[in-house]
């Protein structure tokens, strides 16, 4: 399972598959903790939520913010998640293209520089980073 008792996805020794600088960093695969890298990116927690578009500025996918990526199609993420290294207004629910929808559910507190530094590593095929970047823990603080 990709949850522990508490209902908390277990993101520790899931990697960065999709590192895109000047745009994010990708993670929340449960695939990534494996070495079968063909197969990163297209894991998942075994079900999918629902999109929550709430307009609201500080939900926006601007520099700093946590987003749900998804298949692309509605209602269809799961675990992955990218942080924005710039503002990507236009992955944004109501804003033009509007055809990459991405809710926001969370911002970086502390430690953009790590995330700066991870979006500039160097990466190969399908912006998959050369040197495995691994998550060793994430805490989760709600209300900030």
């Amino acid at each position: 399972s990709f949850k522990n008792t508490s209902g908390v996805l277990m993101y520790d020794g899931t990697k960065f598959h999709r590192i895109i600088d000047g745009f994010m960093i990708q993670a929340g695969d449960p695939n990534s903790k494996g070495d079968n890298v063909m197969s990163y990116g297209s894991g998942g927690p075994g079900y999918t939520v629902q999109d929550e578009f709430v307009a609201d500025p500080l939900l926006s996918n601007v520099r700093g913010t946590i987003a749900m990526a998804n298949t692309g199609q509605p209602n269809s993420g799961g675990s992955q998640f990218f942080i924005n290294t710039v503002d990507n207004l236009g992955l944004d629910f109501d804003k033009e293209p509007a055809a990459s929808k991405h809710p926001v559910f969370g911002r970086v507190v502390k430690g953009m520089d790590v995330v700066d530094a991870i979006s500039k590593v160097e990466t190969g095929q399908r912006d998959l980073p050369v040197d495995p970047v691994i998550i060793q823990s994430i805490s989760i603080i709600e209300g900030k």
